[in-house]
């Protein structure tokens, strides 16, 4: 078989790609959630090679990039725009063209903008790349000393007290370790919500993890809700809570004898409810509602 031979086969064989268009990548490109040298060597060198980055915020995005003189075009990309520009943006991802999504801070599409845009990435068959990196879920649980071996991401609780309360309600009786997002001008109320609810289980409270005033408070809802009383609460939060540790230490009549007990000692409702709450790790809510009831009971025996 001579050389000619084998360069007509080869030539034969190879398609021709003229005119044909390969599609491009979506990189989902995790950014620093505060420390700037939190980034990695591999999204650096993404952001460098993309056609486009879609940001949430271009301005607090391009702070990043000129720290470290990277040039990339730069498109708006957020949730009050996300279903116009993810349609823009997959056009030209299957044109050929490469785009890294971030967000402010984090891992793009978890409690941020970025779900839409890779769903529809997919649906139209484009390749879609995460690269690791920062998450404040993730660095927060690892350094709070509760149980890390099966937890549940809440996001943010809702804004509203009623809406929060029922959110709460539905988690009385998860036993992983439950993580939250808040923001700092409602994490009192928030905190006030879970020890009725939930309890007066151990808690950590973040904030301004990996910047200049990180902190961590350690403690049981109560404790930080004390702590937290007289500051005022700056920077990102993020709330882990022990997980329900299953059945009542108490069981219902044994509940029941020890709030006539107290009651006999001139306790009141309240300080029985928060008493109780926190002895035996129970919706301090449910114990001033079943103290109630044996109260009015009481009264009509």
């Amino acid at each position: 078989m001579g050389p000619f031979f084998s360069l007509l086969t080869v030539h034969c064989l190879t398609p021709d790609l003229r005119g044909v268009v390969m599609e491009g990548i979506l990189y989902v490109v995790a950014t620093p959630i505060g420390n700037l040298e939190d980034i990695s060597l591999r999204a650096l060198r993404i952001l460098k090679e993309a056609d486009l980055i879609a940001a949430e915020d271009t301005r607090h995005t391009r702070n990043l990039l000129s720290h470290y003189d990277i040039r990339t075009a730069l498109t708006s990309y957020h949730e009050h725009n996300e279903k116009t520009q993810a349609a823009k943006l997959v056009d030209k991802l299957r044109r050929g063209e490469k785009i890294a999504l971030v967000s402010d801070a984090g891992t793009p599409a978890i409690s941020d903008p970025g779900y839409r845009l890779v769903v529809e990435a997919l649906r139209s068959g484009v390749q879609v790349i995460a690269l690791p990196g920062p998450s404040a879920v993730a660095t927060v649980l690892s350094a709070s000393g509760l149980p890390t071996d099966r937890f549940v991401f809440e996001g943010f609780l809702p804004a509203k007290k009623q809406e929060r309360e029922t959110r709460l309600q539905s988690l009385r009786a998860e036993s992983r370790t439950i993580v939250f997002y808040e923001a700092p001008h409602r994490v009192r109320e928030s905190l006030a919500d879970m020890l009725s609810i939930l309890g007066d289980r151990e808690i950590v409270v973040a904030r301004e993890v990996s910047k200049i005033h990180e902190e961590y408070l350690r403690g049981t809802i109560g404790e930080l809700i004390s702590q937290l009383a007289e500051r005022e609460v700056k920077g990102e939060i993020t709330v882990v809570v022990h997980g329900s540790a299953g059945e009542s230490p108490i069981s219902e009549e044994e509940l029941k004898a020890e709030i006539r007990r107290l009651a006999d000692d001139g306790v009141g409702v309240k300080q029985i409810s928060e008493l109780l709450g926190t002895r035996y790790r129970l919706a301090k809510r449910d114990v001033y509602q079943l103290a109630l009831q044996l109260k009015s009971a009481q009264k009509k025996g």
